[in-house]
């Protein structure tokens, strides 16, 4: 961090970041420097992940909202007003046979994981871009880039999530504003079944799952000034899955 950046809190909204890879994500930025907004569904765990900030010498509140509904999603946004870092993370998956997918949970997916991002950011880049300054980060996933046979849908949302981290990095890029997505591989999370994550984790070039701290690294890095001519990038984090 800059000696800017210690002397004055600058603010970073995550969503989902109540547990996983969000919880992560919202206890180191908050140990960058950051003033942390904790999103997510469940006061209680978010309560703790804010204790645990404090707790840390950061700061951190609490904000709720169910992002699959867009009320709330615009309440999000007018209770937040302006953030310097966006860390779109809140989001669902869901594996199985096409077939066996119902019209809710293919709604529900598309709102979670690309309405409620592409709300966000039109509402928070411009207020960046009228300050010359911010940065967004997306976090997608490698089933946005390989095929999984049990991943359609959930694929095909965080493909579009790429797609729209291009285009904003071309919207708001002259103004200052960068914007990236992070494309995490098997990752070990409270959610997620140990075994499956294990076994996904074996077929990286690396052999192994990540934890959800070494996406929280990569999420610190693009956040901060070092990542000052990066923008548009798709960054995999999956120990090579996606690269063969």
């Amino acid at each position: 961090m800059t000696n800017l950046q210690n002397t004055k809190k600058t603010k970073a909204l995550i969503t989902g970041a109540t547990s996983g890879i969000g919880h992560a994500i919202a206890v180191q930025l908050a140990d960058d420097g950051y003033e942390v907004i904790v999103h997510g569904r469940n006061e209680e765990r978010g309560t703790e992940v804010v204790n645990e900030i404090i707790e840390n010498g950061g700061l951190g509140i609490f904000q709720y909202a169910d992002l699959a509904n867009h009320d709330d999603v615009l309440k999000l946004i007018q209770e937040v007003d302006d953030v310097d870092i966006l860390v779109n993370n809140a989001g669902r998956s869901w594996f199985g046979e096409s077939r066996g997918l119902d019209l809710e949970t293919f709604n529900t997916l598309f709102a979670l994981n690309v309405r409620a991002p592409f709300f966000l950011v039109s509402a928070f880049a411009p207020k960046m871009a009228e300050r010359g300054t911010g940065s967004i980060i997306n976090i997608g996933s490698m089933a946005g880039q390989i095929g999984l046979a049990a991943g359609s849908v959930y694929g095909a949302t965080k493909g579009a999530i790429a797609s729209l981290t291009r285009a904003w990095a071309s919207e708001f890029g002259a103004k200052g504003v960068r914007v990236n997505t992070i494309s995490p591989g098997p990752t070990y999370t409270e959610g997620a079944l140990p075994d499956r994550t294990t076994a996904l984790g074996s077929t990286t070039l690396l052999k192994r799952a990540a934890d959800a701290k070494e996406i929280a690294k990569t999420v610190s890095f693009l956040a901060s000034p070092d990542s000052s001519y990066i923008s548009g990038a798709l960054i995999p984090v999956d120990g090579g899955r996606s690269a063969v």
